[in-house]
């Protein structure tokens, strides 16, 4: 058995899991080669810890001519490998060994050490984890960053190709000002969460609302809400995480989605979503997360003039969603969201459980939009759960990335 034991270090006793519990009891290696892209992998390491996971560093000779790897070990708080010992350390994290890691990632990697591992060599550290990882079927991540003319290499295509073939993810990259550019830390943390996460939304087809609508009053000027579709987000990227095929349809916002395997359909009006929903040929889970117009009026042409002593509206109730969803498909699971302003906790929770009632769905999250850090606009919601079985559950204020977790994990006990 190998000696190889990394002591705790103030890294990883400041910051490990002081932003989400994601990644909790996940042990991820990241293999860092020689592209000026290594320079990011610090912020990319703290991010990881942050939701959870404990990291270990492996560097390429190439890698330490581009960053110095005494930065990296105060960044994860464990000692990096820079060249392999007695200690056998490719085994001890990447082999069958009780302290094996859940996931190596390559990060980031250049056309090099992508054609060595697709071919077998292991001549680096790096590689030499590679190898070791193959052997005993531990996921494997890549994140490419490269000039773009090495991107397109035939013979770079076909050595991703043949990686992929063998089970290997590749994140990214983003293609910008001819580079291969290394993927959003974001999109690489999403992306391992989806590797880690156990899969039981395998095969489902989910469907979430996300974000405000438009309610035109004529071709200028409309009526809508502060949503900024946060939740909603937060709610596809976690389903997506857990296996099921997702679409997003989602309103007006500037919030980035980060991961290509989400459909995104973008739409302004609750007609828009109808629309969305029509074309869809399969929905089990549908998540009504958006903040749809309760009231619209008919929509004038042109411009109502705007130096009137006073303008009337006559408004009419907007066609519910759920209910159409619930004709086109009797089978799916409906979730609903109630928000109120101004109300008691028991208030909220008898709005959610009529909710229940009024459209036979299993499940409603309620929350209040006048609370500090709750609602609209915010990154963190305090939520209660209000479903068929069950009392109503509550839960605390936290970031909507958590609350995303439990609302699926609710959701999968109901399929």
């Amino acid at each position: 058995m190998s000696r190889y034991k990394p002591s705790k270090h103030s890294s990883i006793l400041e910051i490990t899991g002081s932003k989400s519990d994601l990644l909790a009891g996940k042990r991820i290696v990241i293999g860092m080669t020689g592209s000026v892209a290594v320079l990011e992998i610090v912020n990319l390491a703290r991010l990881l810890m942050r939701n959870d996971a404990e990291i270990f560093v492996v560097m390429s000779s190439a890698a330490m001519e581009l960053i110095q790897p005494d930065l990296v070990e105060w960044a994860v708080g464990n000692p990096v490998i820079t060249k392999l010992t007695g200690q056998i350390e490719h085994v001890h994290l990447c082999g069958q060994h009780p302290d094996k890691a859940d996931l190596l990632l390559i990060a980031p990697s250049t056309a090099n050490t992508i054609g060595k591992i697709a071919q077998g060599i292991d001549d680096t550290p790096v590689t030499t984890f590679a190898t070791t990882a193959f052997g005993t079927g531990i996921p494997i991540a890549i994140v490419p960053a490269m000039h773009g003319t090495m991107y397109d290499n035939p013979m770079v295509v076909k050595n991703i190709k043949q990686l992929k073939e063998a089970g290997v993810t590749f994140i990214g990259p983003r293609i910008e000002e001819g580079k291969a550019k290394i993927a959003k830390n974001e999109e690489i943390l999403e992306t391992i969460i989806g590797i880690l996460t156990v899969n039981d939304l395998a095969k489902k087809k989910v469907v979430v609302t996300a974000g405000p609508t438009r309610i035109w009053l004529d071709d200028v000027r409309y009526i809508s809400n502060p949503s900024t579709g946060k939740m909603g987000i937060e709610i596809a990227l976690e389903a997506v995480n857990r296996g099921a095929d997702v679409t997003l349809i989602l309103g007006p916002t500037n919030l980035p989605v980060y991961n290509s395997n989400i459909k995104i359909e973008v739409i302004e009006t609750p007609q828009d979503i109808k629309k969305v929903i029509e074309k869809q040929k399969k929905i089990d889970v549908f998540i009504s997360a958006a903040a749809i117009g309760d009231y619209q009026p008919e929509k004038q042409k042109g411009k109502i003039p705007s130096k009137q002593e006073s303008l009337v509206l006559k408004l009419k109730p907007t066609p519910k969603i759920i209910e159409y969803v619930k004709q086109k498909f009797p089978k799916a699971r409906i979730v609903g969201f109630k928000a109120e302003v101004d109300a008691t906790k028991n208030e909220l929770i008898e709005k959610a459980q009529k909710s229940l009632e009024n459209y036979q769905i299993e499940l409603v999250v309620a929350n209040f939009l006048d609370k500090p850090d709750q609602g609209f606009a915010s990154t963190t919601n305090e939520v209660i759960l209000v479903s068929k079985k069950g009392k109503p559950r509550k839960l605390p204020l936290t970031s909507k990335r958590i609350i995303a977790k439990k609302i699926i994990d609710e959701i999968v006990v109901l399929i």
